[in-house]
């Protein structure tokens, strides 16, 4: 219990782990405040026994009563505060911090084994952490620290009572630990529960118009149900689990209070403790038995806290990569490759590749499917890291470049866009976070998009559903151009940006391409042969490896792939429907 609570504090930003500590101490005082309640009743009681019933002394028994419920009152709107103040802040930082990190780490963590993953960290881990964690851990601190005022108070009073309530403690602890321990195993098991069923709905979501178009509704449903199922599963097993060390925690506190109370009689009666102190004892047995109660149902839910905050760990020590490189501004803009090789889980992906891409000029990457076009791509703006050999920019490796120093010298249009829930205006400044509203509208105009953009209901300010939901294929990939063109960076990747476009907007939209691509340095991959047949070299990519290098009319001319590739497209552009 005591090294969970640890681990959250170290968890949290110093900020907010003083604010957490402040909260404690104030806890201190809280439950001094809680004790002066059996001052109160102590005052009262003696003056029952003594029969001196004065106004004054049912005054100053009731001015102590007030002072501990006031005090208690004030004390506990501080610490609620203050707890509150720290979560929320504390998993809202963290949220920052795990997003900032993300942006550093390669490209091949983020895959669909990933996804739910980080999905359900920073929804659901950092919900609990900031809302229920901070309640859990109080409470429980709270706990601890009022029994061990009260404890100190009966010890002060009658040691004999007070050994009764310390074997007590030590009971109700020794049951605490074997309810952390039994729910060692059970609760990672409901972490991966939450995590299944978050990347069951995710997956469910985003694969729901090939789930409608293929009628695999009931095979998708049944595996979301198997993953609500398991939820359930595993949360009733942990319910179950912690249930009886409850009980047996509850019981505990219960007979530790009715032993004191007749420990307390029994002494009265043999006339080894005054009536008063009698009293005292018996109150006390109660407010312990209140602190320990809830103390014991709340930490039931502390290993929850130490999967929860593992899980945020997890994410933050991924290595990124290195990025802590110089502030550079290239000579020029031209790649050089020089034999680097990749692997993805032990798959060679690139082998020994070595290229040259002179500035201003447009390089086209083709290929059978797989064969690594697009991991060639992602090496070459630093996505991944190579694991051998070396990518230049301007004549400097790219691991010498900061990471943003590199990205300024990159945009990226690829063939899925996506675009975020909010204004088109604020997606397209996502090339350039600090753009006047003149400069969107410019890039837009370039980009063949201002035109339908002021037909939507608010124009620039229409809010746009998450991916982009509510807007057409063509559509999206032009705002995606316009937010390439905003960013003004010196090389563009081009990743199959017209493939999916219907036939009404490819006239806009290689309209875009080229106002965006204009006196830049081109990297392309496409299939299409009208896309590439211009370009100043082509690179034909197989099996990782480059299979063909050349001008259009030179790899024409060569069999191998490129020859084949013409051959099917031009097959396929003489496909017609027979009368």
């Amino acid at each position: 219990m005591f090294s969970t609570l640890r681990k959250f504090f170290d968890f949290c930003n110093e900020e907010d782990r003083k604010k957490l500590y402040l909260a404690i101490v104030l806890s201190v005082v809280k439950a001094v405040f809680a004790a002066l309640r059996i001052s109160a009743v102590a005052v009262f009681a003696q003056g029952v026994i003594e029969g001196d019933m004065t106004n004054r002394r049912i005054l100053l028994s009731l001015g102590i009563m007030l002072v501990s419920v006031i005090g208690q009152i004030l004390i506990g709107l501080k610490i609620t505060m203050l707890q509150t103040e720290a979560g929320y802040h504390s998993c809202a930082h963290k949220r920052i911090e795990i997003a900032e990190h993300l942006r550093y780490l390669p490209m091949g963590f983020f895959n669909h084994n990933s996804l739910g993953s980080i999905t359900n960290v920073t929804t659901n881990v950092m919900e609990s952490l900031s809302d229920i964690a901070t309640r859990i851990v109080m409470v429980v601190s709270q706990g601890i620290l009022t029994t061990a005022v009260i404890a100190a108070f009966v010890f002060a009073f009658d040691w004999r009572i007070g050994l009764i309530l310390l074997a007590g403690i030590v009971v109700f602890i020794l049951w605490n630990t074997f309810m952390q321990r039994s729910t060692k195993t059970v609760a990672p098991m409901k972490h991966e529960a939450d995590e299944a069923i978050v990347t069951a709905v995710i997956e469910y979501v985003q694969g729901i118009a090939e789930v409608k178009s293929y009628n695999l509704t009931d095979r998708t449903a049944k595996k979301l149900e198997k993953a609500i199922a398991g939820k359930v599963k595993t949360d009733t097993k942990l319910e179950f689990c912690v249930m009886p060390h409850v009980f047996l925690q509850g019981l505990t506190t219960k007979l530790t209070g009715v032993l004191m109370c007749i420990a307390s009689l029994k002494f009265y009666f043999d006339g080894s403790m005054s009536l008063l102190y009698c009293i005292m004892m018996m109150i006390s047995s109660f407010m312990v038995y209140e602190s320990l109660e809830i103390m014991g149902i709340f930490s039931a839910l502390m290993r929850n806290i130490n999967i929860a905050v593992t899980k945020a760990k997890e994410i933050m020590d991924m290595p990124p990569m290195d990025i802590d490189g110089e502030e550079i501004t290239p000579k020029d803009h031209s790649i050089t490759v020089e034999h680097i090789g990749f692997s993805y889980d032990k798959k060679k992906i690139i082998n020994d590749v070595s290229l040259t891409i002179p500035e201003k000029t447009t390089t086209a990457f083709v290929g059978p499917s797989g064969g690594g076009k697009t991991t060639l791509c992602n090496l070459l703006a630093r996505f991944w890291d190579v694991d051998e050999g070396a990518v230049k920019l301007g004549g400097r490796n790219v691991k010498d470049y900061s990471f943003d120093s590199l990205m300024r010298n990159f945009s990226f249009v690829f063939q899925r866009v996506y675009l975020f829930e909010d204004t088109i205006a604020n997606n397209i400044r996502f090339g350039k976070p600090d753009a006047s509203m003149d400069e969107v509208i410019a890039a837009a105009k370039k980009a063949r998009c201002d035109d339908f953009i002021r037909t939507l209901p608010d124009g620039y300010d229409t809010v746009i559903g998450e991916g982009g939901a509510s807007l057409s294929g063509g559509e999206k990939q032009r705002i995606s151009i316009a937010r390439a063109i905003l960013k003004d960076s010196p090389i563009i990747i081009l990743d199959e940006a017209t493939a999916n476009v219907d036939p009404e907007n490819e006239a806009e939209l290689t309209s875009a391409i080229e106002e965006l691509t204009r006196e830049k340095t081109i990297i392309m991959i496409a299939h299409r042969l009208k896309t590439v047949r211009h370009a100043d070299q082509i690179f034909v990519i197989d099996d990782g490896r480059i299979a063909q290098h050349g001008s259009h009319e030179k790899l024409a001319k060569e069999e191998g792939i490129y020859k084949q590739f013409i051959n099917d497209r031009q097959e396929a552009a003489s496909w017609k429907i027979a009368e």
